[in-house]
């Protein structure tokens, strides 16, 4: 080929990236110009899909568009968080993501359905929830000690239920056979709804979910709170002391939520969700309604993120690599 060939065929290359670039700047500028999906892979009667809705409230408010959220429940989120993973990398399909959903995909799965960190960007942490020990009254356990007491003089005597296995509730449960040396059996379900269910059936002996889900249970007595797995106490439960006051700070389980999109998603669009959510979590409106539900605010940069997954996914590693779980 001539050099004259060469020069002509690199003039017309570099015309039509040039005539590309102001098309690419003005989709982003133009986003969102239709409804966006919010995915929560889970269902109804946990922490998520209250939080879900906020958030959706929230985006719909900052970008004047419509915010559609879609449950998508089942297999410990992977379902909905792979709907996620496959659509366009275009803004317009988020994910609701958390501790249970995304790290025990990393650390479980022999066969990954997706990698949370090769196949989706972290956007914003949005708030984290701590967990508490619940137990079923006619145990007759009233404090932590008494739980501590009764796992140690009958192993393998006490059940505990969770979502699956890898949530929150799994890994919280583990930690704690980890920590006390004791051996209580995970008994996984589909859903918080039908946990509780069986708790409060007696059915169950104990679980250890997010504060949020089991308060309204906690209150009317239905179930006994033993213990929040946290550093500080929770505003949800005042009366109840935390594993670190009773001596115990390894005891601790918080799960954080966050928002992702598909990997590939322009910078200046995940920026937007960064910088709307940052916003309303400075609001005097949305902090009060996270805190009375339990939450506790986060926010912060995409980065912090990005970190905050890959520590959790170290750290309960090592919990299911002792506990030995696998998938359900």
């Amino acid at each position: 080929m001539s050099n004259k060939r060469i020069y002509r065929r690199t003039l017309l290359a570099l015309a039509l990236s040039s005539l590309m670039l102001p098309m690419a700047g003005a989709c982003a500028d133009t986003w969102p110009s239709k409804p966006i999906r919010l995915i929560i892979p889970a269902g109804q009667g946990g922490s998520a899909d209250p939080l879900g809705r906020m958030v959706g409230e929230a985006l719909g408010k900052a970008f004047n568009q419509q915010v559609v959220v879609e449950n998508r429940p089942g297999a410990n989120g992977n379902i909905g968080a792979s709907t996620v993973v496959k659509s366009e990398p275009n803004g317009y399909t988020l994910l609701l993501g958390w501790t249970g959903t995304l790290v025990p995909v990393v650390t479980m799965y022999d066969s990954k359905p997706y990698h949370p960190q090769r196949d989706l960007d972290p956007i914003v942490l949005v708030a984290s929830v701590p967990n508490v020990i619940v137990v079923q009254p006619s145990l007759g356990v009233k404090t932590f000690q008494e739980l501590a007491d009764y796992a140690k003089k009958n192993p393998g005597a006490l059940n505990f239920g969770s979502t699956g296995s890898g949530s929150s509730y799994h890994l919280s449960g583990e930690l704690f056979n980890k920590v006390m040396g004791v051996s209580m059996i995970h008994v996984p379900y589909t859903s918080p709804g039908a946990v509780f269910t069986d708790l409060v059936g007696g059915r169950l002996q104990l679980a250890l979910p997010g504060i949020t889900a089991a308060a309204p249970l906690v209150g009317d007595g239905r179930l006994n709170a033993v213990a929040v797995m946290s550093a500080t106490r929770s505003d949800v439960m005042p009366d109840v002391p935390t594993t670190t006051e009773l001596g115990q700070p390894e005891l601790k389980s918080e799960t954080w939520f966050g928002l992702l999109a598909p990997k590939g998603t322009p910078a200046d669009v995940k920026q937007k969700i960064n910088d709307a959510l940052n916003t309303a979590l400075k609001t005097p409106e949305f902090r009060g309604k996270l805190v009375q539900m339990g939450f506790t605010t986060m926010g912060g940069t995409s980065q912090q993120f990005a970190d905050t997954l890959a520590e959790d996914i170290k750290k309960w590693g090592e919990i299911i690599k002792f506990s030995g779980a696998k998938r359900d």
